[in-house]
Parts: structure tokens; sequence; C-alpha cells
């Protein structure tokens, strides 16, 4: 079974910079990308960021292009997610996800309990 950690979420003001982490038990050949997505209040899951854990390749989406990082430390079995220039649209709850990659939450079979991402204005 594969249990991912999120950690590094909390209030920052318009502007701020956040760090997330997400730990992974073990990572497995069917599951050789670890994503981002979040969820505000009333709204669908969608999609941040994703990285391959061997190549390093990203996918980012739109809205977080420019302002957040996604990256991994294959030893430690950990991808973090830089955010920067933080806006209040920015909150949300952010869960980490492991699986075969891709923009669709149904290309990610383990998700973590997720993280609460808060932005003021």
């Amino acid at each position: 079974q594969v249990q991912l950690v999120e950690a590094g979420g909390g209030l920052v003001q318009t502007g701020g910079s956040l760090r997330l982490s997400c730990v992974t038990t073990r990572r497995t050949v069917t599951t050789p990308f670890m994503g981002w997505f979040r969820q505000a209040p009333g709204k669908e899951r969608e999609f941040v960021a994703t990285i391959n854990w061997t190549g390093g390749g990203t996918i980012m989406a739109n809205s977080a292009k420019g302002r957040f990082t996604i990256s991994r430390d294959m030893a430690q079995n950990t991808v973090w997610l830089q955010m920067t220039n933080l806006k209040p649209e920015d909150t949300a709850v952010y869960y980490c996800a492991t699986g075969r990659g891709g923009v669709s939450r149904n290309d990610y079979s383990y998700w973590g309990q997720g993280t609460q991402v808060t932005v003021s204005p």
C-alpha cells in the first residue's frame, strides 16, 4: 500500500510564499508520477502540477506557471510544491497524489489527506 503525507500548508498574505511537501512510503512502476491538485470550497478538485520521478519532467497548470515550482528528491521519496506570489484565489486544500501521470484525477491512484492553504487579501 502506498501512503502519502503532505505538510507545509498555512495562512499567508497575498504575495507571500509557501512550500508544500509530500512524502510517499514507496514508489512503484505503476506510479511514476507525483502530482498536486487543489480544491477550493464549492469547486471541483483541479490539477496544479505533476512531476516524473525518474526523468524529472513536469506539467504545470496555467494558473501555476511562473509562480509555482514542483521538484522531487528520489532518495527522500519527497516532492515539493514551491508557491510564490500567492493570490487569494489560490486558497484551497492542496492534495498530493501518485499515479501514471497526466492532468486528470483519474490518472492518480493514491492520495494524501490534504493540507490547507489560505491566502488573505
